[in-house]
């Protein structure tokens, strides 16, 4: 089956999930490109789709929506997964919720499923505004993403597109 993995990724811990979430279904036999969701082309030549976006102040990336919105009418179409890159931390990962958006997200894709994952904060990779913020907020720096977690979410939308639901 071919299928687009895209991700909105602000300083690449995202997109190194959905990198994982590729590499997980082409093992189990897809043909799988992943793209930066600025980068991705419209979902119409993909028959299956799993789009994901860091999370920043509650909210899904802006490039995100947009590849939504631009591919809205392909997505509709086919088996469509989400998922949220964001909450930090080890024990309790804050901030706990989902995305804002995520009811209007999942009437434009007609999304089977979306999945938090924890993220990643490297201090190295902040502008200096971003540290002001993470300070005032005390988030928590580290890569906190659990690979096995994401391996195994792969695992499941490959069984769920072999049993054709």
């Amino acid at each position: 089956m071919n299928i687009i993995v895209v991700a909105a990724s602000k300083h690449g811990s995202t997109l190194e999930i959905a990198q994982e979430i590729g590499t997980e279904l082409r093992q189990a036999g897809h043909n799988v490109d992943v793209f930066e969701a600025k980068e991705a082309p419209d979902a119409a030549n993909y028959e299956a789709a799993v789009i994901g976006s860091a999370v920043y102040a509650g909210s899904w990336l802006a490039e995100a929506h947009t590849f939504v919105a631009n591919s809205q009418a392909a997505l509709q179409t086919i088996p469509v997964w989400l998922f949220t890159s964001g909450p930090l931390g080890e024990e309790e990962p804050q901030p706990v919720g989902d995305p804002v958006q995520l009811p209007e997200l999942l009437a434009q894709t007609n999304a089977r499923g979306h999945q938090i994952f924890v993220g990643k904060l490297d201090r190295d990779k902040l502008n200096l505004g971003e540290k002001l913020i993470v300070k005032v907020v005390k988030a928590p720096y580290g890569d906190f993403r659990d690979w096995e977690a994401i391996r195994h979410w792969a695992a499941e939308i490959d069984e769920s597109l072999r049993a054709g639901l």
